[in-house]
């Protein structure tokens, strides 16, 4: 468990099975099982997980750049393409920052399959913030 792990615990992540292998500011990498749980009716990845998977890897890593101010990062657009469906097995995403400012960040990220072929790749614009309160 990371020292952030409580971020995810209880959250669409968890029940995904994202899991993450390298976490900053700079580059985030996180991997997905591809099994029924994320299948669209014909037994392939669904487009709206890549996206959750997409978006997850920006947040974390837009969030490890802005926690040291006491801000939060959250999406404020997000655009994939999907380029190669996957049935089974794990994907993973690479997401690195294409500008960071005062209060917005845009992540660049690439899924790939096992076989390390692009499945999807994002865009994501996030908004730096205050915490919510809740």
């Amino acid at each position: 468990m990371t020292q952030d792990a409580f971020l995810t615990e209880g959250t669409l992540v968890e029940h995904l099975g994202i899991t993450f292998s390298e976490q900053s500011g700079q580059k985030v990498v996180a991997s997905m099982p591809v099994e029924a749980r994320v299948h669209q009716p014909f037994g392939i990845l669904h487009g709206g997980a890549s996206v959750v998977l997409a978006e997850t890897v920006a947040s974390i890593g837009a969030y490890l750049n802005v926690r040291e101010r006491g801000m939060v990062a959250v999406g404020l657009e997000i655009n994939a393409n999907h380029l190669r469906s996957v049935a089974s097995g794990t994907v993973t995403a690479t997401g690195t920052p294409i500008f960071q400012g005062r209060t917005t960040e845009v992540w660049h990220i690439e899924i790939k399959n096992e076989a390390g072929k692009m499945v999807c790749v994002s865009r994501c614009t996030l908004a730096v913030i205050v915490p919510p309160t809740r």
